[in-house]
């Protein structure tokens, strides 16, 4: 899934971080502009049918990111797409801007790893076709070298997150899932005295992205690391126990989740309401329909989890 430098991402989109003034703000890794790399890509690995993971050299400097951030790519070096790009931009009236991909490695990992969702166009649905990601996940670029920018974004844990809390809810849906999981990976190999329950919503068994990973993690860590599924469109019932719920997240599963209302932080990842949805809402006279973020918000609110304890990025 992919988008430029504005409101939307997914696995790997531009990240909307959403809050009032007094959310809990993550310190950035640095002070200093985003470097431009020239990146190889040394794998490919396919999570599910339409999202891949690829791992990237950047070379043998430092590396100086934070687990949640992401990195640009300018989707005009790619050749194979240039007619594409040219089409959108006459399209739009505007220049294609990067796209953005959230960082599905931790700091102390070997490579640098973006996960990349495509997606389908549905009429009337999609605005505009996906431009870059479908090259990313189908085009083969095992061995190819490209152009990053990194690293950016403020969805990562702040610095003294142990003062804060010692309980961390990753509440994610779909490719949402990316950043939080970098995250996960970097508190535990960083030794830091939280306890991570990981909820994540997708439609099928098949969907659910680093189920494996997750599982492992949790394997050797259960005192560290607790991950619950739920799926929305899952028909094989022998996928569902108590760590596959069957249906949407809901009130009462967060009521079960978090008993620790007063002092936990949660991290939401997921679909929103996109600005596009807003015209055509006002153009049709008729209310947007609440998506994932605005969902779980909701029920967050009614179980009186103050903002400020709440960290949002959205995509849409």
């Amino acid at each position: 899934m992919e988008c430029g430098r504005g409101p939307h991402r997914r696995a790997g989109r531009t990240p909307r971080v959403m809050g009032s003034p007094m959310s809990v703000e993550a310190t950035p890794s640095r002070a200093r502009k985003p470097v431009e790399y020239e990146a190889t890509v040394t794998a490919v690995r396919m999570e599910t049918h339409d999202t891949a993971t690829l791992l990237l050299d950047l070379g043998s400097g430092p590396l100086d990111y934070k687990a949640g951030q992401f990195l640009n790519i300018d989707p005009h070096q790619f050749p194979a797409i240039a007619h594409q790009c040219a089409y959108l931009q006459e399209q739009k009236g505007r220049k294609e801007p990067a796209r953005s991909y959230s960082l599905a490695s931790a700091p102390h990992e070997p490579h640098v790893a973006i996960t990349v969702k495509d997606e389908e166009f549905i009429s009337g649905v999609t605005r505009y076709p996906p431009l870059l990601s479908p090259l990313l996940v189908h085009g083969r670029l095992t061995g190819a070298r490209i152009k990053v920018t990194g690293f950016m974004g403020p969805y990562v844990l702040p610095d003294d997150v142990t003062q804060k809390t010692d309980h961390v809810l990753h509440l994610v849906a779909g490719s949402g899932a990316v950043p939080n999981f970098a995250m996960v990976k970097d508190a535990l190999h960083r030794g830091l005295k939280l306890r991570h329950t990981f909820l994540a919503s997708n439609k099928t068994w098949g969907d659910i992205l680093y189920r494996e990973e997750l599982a492992a993690l949790e394997r050797a860590a259960p005192d560290r690391v607790r991950v619950v599924h739920t799926l929305t469109r899952e028909t094989d019932e022998t996928k569902y126990g108590p760590q596959v719920r069957k249906g949407r997240v809901n009130e009462a599963l967060l009521h079960e989740l978090l008993p620790d209302r007063d002092t936990c932080l949660v991290y939401v990842c997921g679909p929103a309401i996109t600005p596009w949805d807003r015209r055509k809402a006002l153009e049709t006279r008729t209310p947007a329909t609440p998506r994932f973020m605005e969902a779980v918000l909701g029920h967050l609110h009614a179980l009186d989890i103050p903002d400020k304890r709440i960290k949002r990025e959205a995509y849409g």
